[in-house]
């Protein structure tokens, strides 16, 4: 019985479209207004930056030649959802002065969380070498992330760029933002809604539990939403008490917020989670 309780807990702390009531509606929205964009915006989409068909990206063109890169990695438990599910983010830091890029990656469990995080490494470097194709500067690339895509971006500050290409700069990404992230991935075993699609043994979680590597130079900024469960605030907590306050100078709480709608204070300019990538993007 404990073992059942444990994993009715787990799933409880970590099945965020249970604990949302609407969370149906709220992810209709984001693609509506997505589609919206790429029918109005002058953008490039689905560019392969690597050879599997799920490594395609869309690219949102800076308005001024120089401007730093926004790229922004998605969430859905590395299981779900689409870069064209998140066009939406890209207008708001259009307007700010950057150039956007939103890429793909493989789902799990036909993809493994490991071999999305190496993805990620490549679409970041695409974006380094083709920055200037898009107004972008190559030298000024942050990364936000949200949820998994949080995850994803603790991940990238951590990667040993010199092994993933030669010609890569040893640090390309500046610093990321993490909104509602999942740091230590030991938890996700026994959440029964996602064990089967993530295949998490012991020894994947210590390989891919960002929380427990050594700090990065970061700097990487941390919030999450108020209303979210036990474990998303913890978790949000953890990065910070593992790397420190100074790789991890920010790790907030935001108000009146849950695991979805932080995403609307990304893009709203008049925000403090938007104030954070803009910071990350060094345009404040």
């Amino acid at each position: 019985m404990q073992a059942q309780r444990d994993e009715a807990w787990h799933d409880l702390q970590y099945n965020i479209r249970a604990r949302v009531a609407d969370s149906a509606h709220i992810l209709g929205r984001w693609t509506e207004a997505s589609a919206l964009v790429r029918r109005q915006l002058d953008a490039r989409f689905d560019l392969a930056y690597g050879d599997d068909p799920a490594e395609r990206l869309d690219v949102f063109p800076a308005e001024q030649p120089g401007s730093p890169v926004l790229l922004f990695v998605h969430g859905g438990y590395w299981r779900a959802l689409d870069k064209s599910d998140h066009s939406f983010v890209a207008p708001a830091f259009l307007k700010a002065g950057a150039a956007v890029v939103v890429p793909n990656y493989g789902l799990c469990p036909q993809t493994s969380i490991a071999e999305i995080a190496l993805q990620m490494s490549q679409a970041v470097a695409w974006t380094w070498r083709h920055a200037r194709d898009f107004g972008g500067d190559p030298s000024r690339i942050g990364v936000v992330g949200h949820s998994a895509g949080a995850h994803l971006a603790a991940m990238l500050l951590c990667c040993r760029w010199k092994e993933v290409a030669a010609d890569l700069p040893q640090r390309p990404v500046l610093g990321a933002l993490g909104l509602s992230g999942v740091y230590d991935l030991e938890p996700l075993r026994h959440a029964p809604f996602l064990r089967d699609d993530l295949q998490l043994d012991a020894s994947a979680v210590r390989r891919l539990s960002p929380a427990y590597f050594p700090r990065p130079r970061g700097p990487l900024l941390a919030a999450v939403g108020a209303l979210e469960s036990d474990e998303f605030l913890r978790q949000n907590q953890l990065i910070r008490d593992q790397w420190g306050p100074t790789t991890v100078p920010v790790c907030e709480t935001v108000p009146h917020r849950h695991h979805f709608d932080i995403l609307h204070d990304l893009v709203d300019a008049s925000s403090r989670v938007h104030h954070l990538a803009l910071r990350v993007l060094g345009l404040v």
